[in-house]
């Protein structure tokens, strides 16, 4: 029997719609059910139902812990976003100069971090950031400074990550910048310049209104990204015990390090909702910027 058109252009996205179902959708729920029990390393056949048990649990959390990985995300995420949209913005508006010389090859050394993966450059910045054999606090002696624990102290810890996510992140904030930027005419500038507007003024009541709109749609992308990070944190400082710990990284420690699967799954879910309300409040955000 043969198929008509319209059937058979089911028939195309069926494996895909299998493979999404398997990897994406089913593992979703099977998160919600165990959520639901006490599924750990001691109950991992002879599980029950627990109903809000382990949600009860997260969000009393110990002495607080849910709520200081919530903050600490939330901080890791505000700083991350800061600079890579101020390093984006600068190093976009150097490469529109249209005086600059190896634009080219300046344009191309600046997206090589991005094309990087992740945690062959996270490897490399761990080694950058070692102790005693390290390059960073190699530099660091030879001005007079003493060796910092980049990798063992919380703080540090956490400035080590926000470099390396930065340095690998703002070439993509980067290179839409640059788009936004060649898209402005540049008669706007030229009235600037007869009406006696230094460039502070011109990049504040000039730039960055007319970019402001097309910076929306990135910025919400990167912090999804941003917020939901686990590679540099994990390879770098392993959580440090919890005290470099975002999200991700508690949730995949409870899961994996502690086996304690029931209430890694409610603080997944948990952290799924607030994202999903950031989504929305996000979604129409971009819709209010569409409209200007």
């Amino acid at each position: 029997m043969l198929v008509n058109k319209k059937n058979r252009a089911y028939l195309y996205i069926v494996p895909s719609f299998i493979g999404i179902l398997l990897i994406v959708v089913l593992p979703i729920f099977y998160c919600i059910y165990i959520s639901f029990t006490n599924m750990n390393m001691y109950h991992w056949i002879n599980y029950r139902f627990v109903g809000l048990e382990s949600y009860t649990k997260v969000l009393k959390g110990l002495n607080g812990e849910f709520y200081q990985v919530l903050l600490r995300t939330i901080v890791w995420t505000v700083i991350n976003i800061f600079l890579q949209v101020a390093f984006g913005i600068f190093l976009a508006m150097l490469l529109n100069i249209k005086q600059l010389k190896l634009k080219g090859l300046m344009r191309t050394l600046l997206i090589l971090p991005w094309a990087i993966p992740v945690y062959i450059s996270s490897l490399i910045w761990k080694g950058m950031f070692n102790y005693d054999f390290g390059i960073v606090n190699d530099l660091i002696t030879k001005i007079g400074l003493h060796r910092i624990e980049w990798l063992t102290s919380p703080t540090f810890g956490m400035i080590a990550c926000i470099i390396v996510n930065v340095w690998l992140a703002t070439p993509f904030m980067m290179t839409v910048c640059l788009g936004a930027l060649q898209s402005i005419d540049a008669s706007y500038y030229e009235a600037a310049d007869m009406d006696g507007a230094n460039a502070f003024d011109k990049f504040f009541r000039i730039t960055l209104p007319l970019i402001k709109s097309m910076l929306i749609a990135p910025i919400i992308l990167t912090s999804f990204v941003t917020f939901k990070q686990f590679d540099i944190i994990y390879l770098m400082t392993g959580g440090l015990g919890g005290k470099t710990d975002v999200v991700i990284t508690y949730a995949y420690n409870k899961a994996f390090t502690s086996k304690n699967y029931a209430f890694s799954s409610a603080f997944s879910v948990i952290i799924f909702l607030i994202l999903l309300v950031f989504t929305i409040i996000n979604m129409r955000a971009v819709k209010g910027g569409e409209d200007i």
